[in-house]
């Protein structure tokens, strides 16, 4: 029988959708268009409420389970809220930053700068207010660049571009970078540099290199090459082994007049003798000297 008409139109039977019937699940799941959240239908897909309830405890507790494993076991190394600080850049930031990685004579004064809390304790400023902060974006930027480079080049200048090239090269910088950051914190060990900086510092440091290397690459793109290239090379060696020497003094060699409370609670301060202070030079040039083979490693790009 068709519907009947109402006004001139035709009236849809209550409970149907496109005048079909209508699940009982939906009608009491579903309370309208403009109703309660929408209660998907498990019963069209041959499944019951009990074993879909199920299903979605089972997918909320793993989830959970995952979370608090991470945090357990990565959360006191990489904590959430140092992570945020180290990428709290701007735009300002950044731009200054490269430039200084890549002209460091050019800047002065060296030190970090504080600032007092809330409950009256002294932290560091984020990168943002302080150009002297080290910050993960520009080393986690310059390495994505790094990568995407590498395939540029195998497709322009190369033996061509493979996707397994994108693979080598950032399997490559993964071991710069780490092998970098296990150097810095065995000296760190050897020296008893306690309490100094956090992990997440060291791992900034040890990315600011592909600044460098990036600038080295840039130049053979615009068509410097033979001796021309040796000296990009060698300048941009010298700028990030200046730039480390700098930088990472305020971690072998902290100011004593700063006192930072760590995320562990304890608190950074320096009392070093002159046969200590010798040492911890030394491995600050050990370094920074370093520093020319590891992005020796990283220009070396695949050619045809």
């Amino acid at each position: 029988m068709p519907p009947q008409q109402q006004g001139g139109q035709y009236a849809v039977p209550q409970g149907s959708i496109g005048g079909g019937p209508q699940h009982p699940q939906q009608q009491q799941g579903q309370q309208g268009p403009y109703g309660a959240a929408f209660q998907p239908d498990f019963g069209a897909w041959g499944i019951n409420d009990a074993t879909a309830q199920l299903g979605m405890q089972l997918g909320q507790s793993a989830v959970q389970a995952g979370q608090d494993y991470v945090q357990k076991n990565f959360g006191v190394i990489f904590p959430s809220t140092t992570v945020k600080h180290h990428f709290n850049v701007s735009n300002s930031y950044v731009m200054h930053k490269i430039k200084l990685v890549l002209f460091p004579w050019l800047h002065k004064p060296w030190a970090r700068r504080t600032r007092r809390t809330e409950h009256g304790q002294h932290e560091w400023q984020p990168p943002r207010d302080d150009i002297n902060s080290p910050d993960l974006y520009i080393p986690a930027m310059a390495i994505v660049t790094y990568i995407l480079l590498t395939g540029l080049h195998a497709g322009l200048s190369g033996p061509g571009f493979r996707p397994q090239i994108l693979g080598e090269s950032a399997s490559r910088a993964t071991l710069v970078v780490l092998f970098d950051f296990l150097f810095v914190k065995l000296g760190c060990y050897i020296l008893n540099i306690q309490g100094s900086s956090q992990f997440v510092d060291i791992f900034a440091y040890s990315g600011y290199k592909f600044v460098g290397v990036i600038f080295a690459i840039a130049a053979g793109f615009v068509g410097i090459g033979g001796a021309l290239w040796t000296v990009v090379f060698v300048y941009a060696f010298l700028a990030n082994a200046f730039f480390l020497l700098r930088s990472l003094r305020s971690v072998v060699l902290p100011d004593p007049s700063n006192s930072i409370s760590s995320s562990s609670g304890a608190t950074t301060t320096a009392t070093v003798n002159p046969a200590q202070r010798r040492r911890r030079i030394t491995f600050l040039f050990l370094e920074a000297v370093s520093q020319i083979v590891y992005m020796a490693a990283l220009v070396r790009l695949p050619t045809a």
